[in-house]
């Protein structure tokens, strides 16, 4: 019964801050340890403290490669197709500074734009073009567009 009587009076009394046990009170004056909270040393929490600031450090470098390699490619698609340059560009590719490599594949794709665009421009490259040209379609094409002239000033003539 006495059991009965103290649950019910003393629970109620314990959070009016009346009769509360030696561990609450000793839990609330004593300052929590980080490192006590985690199962660790001190000297073990201190270690994984700057791991976590040197593998964040790395991850940014990185970041920062990436983004300075991705600007390096837009860099050099606004000046194949001479559109206006980014100084959003300029600031990342100099954030990162000066030994930005851009990845073999780009590096490929690139290099070949570029062998593209000489063969194109080049004298042998305008005369395959016209080596490739089907010249009965193109005489085709041609006899139909005159024919529909031809047609259509018949139509809008009276004289004729």
């Amino acid at each position: 019964m006495s059991f009965l009587l103290k649950t019910m009076v003393g629970n109620p009394m314990k959070s009016f801050g009346l009769g509360g046990s030696n561990e609450e009170k000793k839990d609330e004056g004593e300052a929590t340890d980080p490192a006590a909270a985690a199962g660790m040393t001190r000297e073990e929490f201190e270690e994984y403290q700057r791991q976590l600031v040197e593998e964040q450090m790395e991850r940014d470098a990185q970041f920062a490669q990436k983004k300075a390699e991705r600007a390096t490619l837009r860099v050099h698609m606004r000046e194949k197709y001479r559109l206006p340059k980014s100084e959003k560009d300029d600031n990342q590719i100099q954030m990162a500074g000066d030994d930005i490599d851009l990845p073999e594949d780009l590096q490929k794709m690139v290099a070949e734009d570029q062998d593209e665009e000489e063969e194109k421009s080049s004298i042998l490259g305008q005369i395959q073009n016209i080596q490739n040209m089907d010249m009965d379609t193109i005489k085709e094409k041609a006899t139909a567009t005159f024919t529909e002239i031809k047609q259509t000033a018949e139509e809008k003539c009276a004289l004729m």
